[in-house]
């Protein structure tokens, strides 16, 4: 039998969700840190908060995968910030982990309510 499980552990699944809503809110336009973590959540109702100690190991993970590139801008409110951007490698693993994360919900939706 074929594993379609996308991630092998819990760590891994936290880590795969947290890096696609970074994707996602970057997808919108480039973002400083802080911005993204406001943006999810706000985005999330206030139920999502992102944590900086998960949040930036996170960015410069998914820096090092090639998904991100950063520079260093002024902030709105004239402070030194890193802002990051999707590179194109960025937007296709967005659609991958997108596409995951969609099977994943239907498969919950399965369990929760099955079909008699």
């Amino acid at each position: 039998m074929a594993d379609k499980t996308p991630y092998q552990n819990r760590i891994e699944f936290l880590q795969g969700t947290l890096e696609m809503l970074i994707l996602r809110t970057l997808q919108w336009g480039p973002q400083h840190g802080h911005g993204i973590a406001q943006a999810i959540r706000a985005n999330s109702g206030e139920l999502l908060q992102v944590e900086t100690g998960s949040l930036y190991p996170a960015l410069h993970r998914l820096q090092k995968q090639g998904w991100l590139a950063s520079e260093w801008k002024l902030s709105e409110n004239n402070q030194r910030a890193k802002y990051y951007r999707l590179t194109p490698a960025g937007r296709k693993q967005l659609l991958a982990e997108q596409s995951r994360w969609e099977m994943f919900v239907k498969a919950i939706a399965g369990v929760m309510k099955p079909a008699r």
